[in-house]
């Protein structure tokens, strides 16, 4: 009975806790939302946050406010969200990029896994494996062919070293054993433009910023690298069809937080984004942009994103190509 007596507060601080946790979530948000794109205007996460901001507003009466945070291959903006108050209202449009980040960089000044925690998937886009003017092959067996030919010879643009570009490129060198030439530039469109000039052989260019140039017949895609057929471009063969067995890559984009904002929170904010998503227009835009917009749940999305961590860990040590 004693104990009973003594089990009876703590009981009630649960339950009281436990209340006010939930009053917090119903009631959130109460004061602007800041969202983090941690690139410069322009880019697939900064059209996502747009595409998404207006909605949040509309839909909670809060400002959702885009604060565009680049640099350092987008480590500035997510360390941003990683050390603001663990209170929802600071979210951060996190990428591929981000689980690369953690093995690539020796000294980040945060980890993804403790001081973050996933909100939601916005959506996933193919790559597709694309060759130049000057490239004589017009399949992913021709190239490979070539390649063992020509050792070191043929030369693969990216946007930048450590990018999800780079990792695609250096995977499907592991896969096939060839050795290719890593050429890194500042961004999608500088490596697209040397390599419709010829400066380069080869690129895995996000599908969407491709496909003009292949319907101009300037690039040749050789290969996409999603494990189905992109609906955008029917026509082009998955890398596995083209014998690079298990190689299934696609770009994702997706929503995190502080590590230690409330649980109920979060799942608030999946819900609305998941919402967004599965609006008519939302999906038609999105779908149209050559994206697959991916409604999933708070903790299918953090199990995603661990798994790539775990992922890309591998390929760097295999491979040995983590930055100082």
């Amino acid at each position: 009975m004693i104990r009973a007596v003594h089990l009876l507060p703590m009981a009630l601080m649960v339950v009281t806790l436990a209340s006010e946790a939930t009053a917090q979530a119903q009631n959130f948000p109460q004061r602007p939302i800041r969202f983090i794109v941690p690139n410069p205007p322009g880019g697939s996460n900064d059209l996502l946050a747009r595409i998404a901001a207006p909605r949040m507003s509309e839909s909670w009466g809060q400002s959702v406010i885009i604060d565009n945070r680049p640099g350092a291959a987008g480590n500035i903006g997510i360390d941003l969200a990683a050390k603001a108050p663990p209170d929802g209202y600071t979210l951060v449009v996190t990428s591929m990029s981000m689980a690369i980040s953690m093995s690539y960089y020796r000294a980040l000044p945060y980890d993804v896994m403790r001081d973050l925690q996933g909100v939601s998937l916005f959506s996933t886009q193919p790559n597709a494996l694309v060759a130049g003017p000057n490239l004589a092959v017009r399949s992913v067996q021709e190239l490979v062919a070539l390649a063992r030919a020509k050792p070191g010879q043929i030369t693969y643009a990216t946007p930048g070293s450590g990018s999800s570009q780079h990792m695609m490129g250096e995977l499907f060198k592991s896969a096939v054993k060839i050795d290719l030439i890593h050429v890194p530039y500042k961004g999608t469109g500088p490596a697209l433009n040397d390599l419709i000039g010829g400066q380069v052989a080869l690129t895995f260019s996000p599908l969407i910023s491709a496909i003009p140039h292949m319907r101009s017949g300037r690039v040749r895609a050789l290969a996409v690298t999603s494990p189905k057929r992109a609906p955008t471009a029917p026509d082009t063969p998955t890398l596995i069809e083209s014998g690079v067995a298990g190689y299934d890559v696609v770009s994702w984009y997706g929503v995190h937080t502080a590590a230690r904002a409330q649980r109920s929170i979060v799942e608030k904010l999946n819900q609305e984004i998941n919402r967004i998503l599965q609006l008519p227009e939302v999906h038609e835009r999105l779908s149209g942009l050559g994206m697959d917009p991916t409604p999933i749940s708070v903790d299918r999305f953090n199990a995603m994103v661990a798994s790539e961590v775990a992922r890309w860990a591998k390929l760097i040590k295999e491979v040995g190509i983590r930055q100082e």
